[in-house]
């Protein structure tokens, strides 16, 4: 805090060298347009009452306006005075920075804390940001009274803390954007710092856990504060593990850093394991996510991998998913696929497959429903859509699948049988076989289609046209 200046000079001095380096940084940039930009912040925090009372400072501002985005618990929301010009670009209603040559302003406003200071507690989205606006650099101040005891800890490090007869004051700094601040009791302290991560726990590290966090791979710039005693919470670049272990410190600390990078959105956990393993070059994940790998391991060759690489790479920022995934892996093989969609809610793990994605016409009629892969040299089709389209009801027996019509009768026992039965009349298979499973599906082989089913086939670029050729 200002007022604790003559209590911290020492702290103070390395926050002014950490503040003035980023200053040079910002300020040597171009002037950011009112769509994107970079601002660092400095934010004055005075826990007392229930309540936290904040003084936010923006620093290298646009020429433009910019859209003051409040905190949704945030309350006595305000200009800070603290010189003429300190908040001369903000609107009577304090909804924007009006367009205007200084580079900072300073808002001040009240988070209440519901409940109190109570032990764990994460307050989450309680500072103010700016649209359109990236933070480059932060600086947070905390001050409480002498008789608050416990561990503050925020998404950047911590430079220092001190306790004094009236005040205990504690500095974070670092790079990039603060949304969340932590409180717990109970001897949690600082155990470890580097880079990458800050290590809160209430005993030491051992020597191997240690070891791990020096040596985790790093694929973010941002710090990650990790707390030790609970898994229950989620705050932003603040990774909560009840216990640390060398494993968990590998995996989990790589995913933390992955998920401030990328937008999963809704998919599956195995998807992020496997941008996590490309990205890092660790190998864990679900045992799905270890299959997949190992296929796209066997599947690439070494430039392909580096070609892998690098697209994950510049997906940074965009939401990823099992169809985008597609449409990376298509353009490293060069080859037409949907391996990771098909993955996706699936029972059993599909192999690597190559879709045929033009549209399939049965008897002139749109089949959406009917998949084309090519799989082991074979050209393969949904069974139970296509012969469903072909006016037959299908069905799993104890003595195989069961293929049915008023007129014809199918059973297609296991491969290893090497035979079917017609309409009552069995038939011995030499080589090929009509049904083939793939990823717990049934698949009819293309040619034994058309000489069971009756069918003639006519492809161009854009379509296969399937037409029966006599009653089904």
């Amino acid at each position: 805090m200002k007022f604790a200046i003559s209590f911290f000079t020492a702290l103070l001095i390395a926050a002014g060298a950490l503040l003035f380096m980023q200053y040079q940084v910002y300020s040597d940039q171009d002037v950011p347009t009112k769509d994107a930009y970079t601002y660092s912040q400095e934010i004055e925090i005075t826990y007392r009452g229930g309540k936290l009372d904040i003084r936010h400072h923006f620093k290298n501002l646009p020429d433009d306006q910019v859209e003051i985005i409040w905190p949704a618990t945030a309350i006595d929301r305000q200009c800070f005075l603290e010189s003429e010009t300190s908040c001369s670009r903000l609107s009577e209603d304090k909804k924007v920075f009006k367009a205007g040559e200084k580079q900072a302003q300073s808002i001040s406003y009240v988070i209440p804390v519901e409940g109190g200071l109570t032990s764990p507690k994460l307050l989450k989205n309680i500072f103010t940001l700016l649209q359109n606006g990236a933070v480059g650099f932060s600086t947070v101040h905390i001050s409480t009274d002498s008789a608050t005891k416990g561990q503050w800890v925020t998404a950047v490090p911590m430079i220092g803390q001190q306790s004094l007869s009236l005040v205990n004051y504690t500095m974070f700094s670092g790079k990039g954007v603060v949304k969340d601040l932590f409180w717990q009791t109970g001897g949690v302290v600082l155990q470890k710092k580097t880079d990458g991560v800050s290590v809160y726990t209430r005993k030491g590290l051992s020597a191997e856990v240690s070891a791990a966090i020096d040596d985790v791979a790093r694929i973010s710039d941002e710090h990650i504060a990790i707390i030790e005693g609970t898994s229950t919470l989620e705050g932003h670049r603040m990774l909560f593990l009840p216990t640390l272990t060398v494993e968990t410190v590998q995996k989990q600390v790589i995913m933390a850093q992955m998920e401030q990078q990328y937008d999963f959105g809704n998919s599956p956990l195995w998807i992020k394991h496997i941008v996590a393993m490309t990205i890092s070059g660790e190998t864990y994940g679900t045992p799905r996510a270890l299959q997949v790998a190992e296929t796209l391991n066997q599947l690439l060759d070494e430039e392909m991998k580096t070609d892998w690489k690098e697209r994950i790479a510049q997906l940074k920022g965009q939401e990823i998913s099992a169809q985008v995934l597609d449409e990376q892996l298509t353009e490293v093989l060069g080859t037409y696929t949907e391996y990771f969609s098909m993955n996706v809610d699936t029972e059993e793990t599909y192999p690597f497959v190559v879709n045929d994605h033009r549209s399939v016409y049965v008897n002139g009629q749109l089949a959406d429903n009917i998949d084309v892969l090519l799989h082991e040299g074979k050209i393969l089709y949904t069974a139970d859509t296509l012969l469903q389209r072909l006016g037959y009801t299908t069905s799993i027996g104890e003595n195989g699948y069961y293929v049915n019509s008023p007129t014809r009768v199918f059973r297609f026992p296991d491969n290893k049988h090497g035979f079917y039965v017609f309409n009552q009349r069995r038939y011995n298979i030499a080589t090929s076989f009509p049904l083939h499973i793939v990823g717990g599906d049934y698949y009819i082989e293309e040619t034994w289609m058309q000489r069971l089913f009756l069918i003639e086939l006519l492809k161009d670029d854009e379509t296969i046209q399937m037409t029966t050729t006599a009653q089904q």
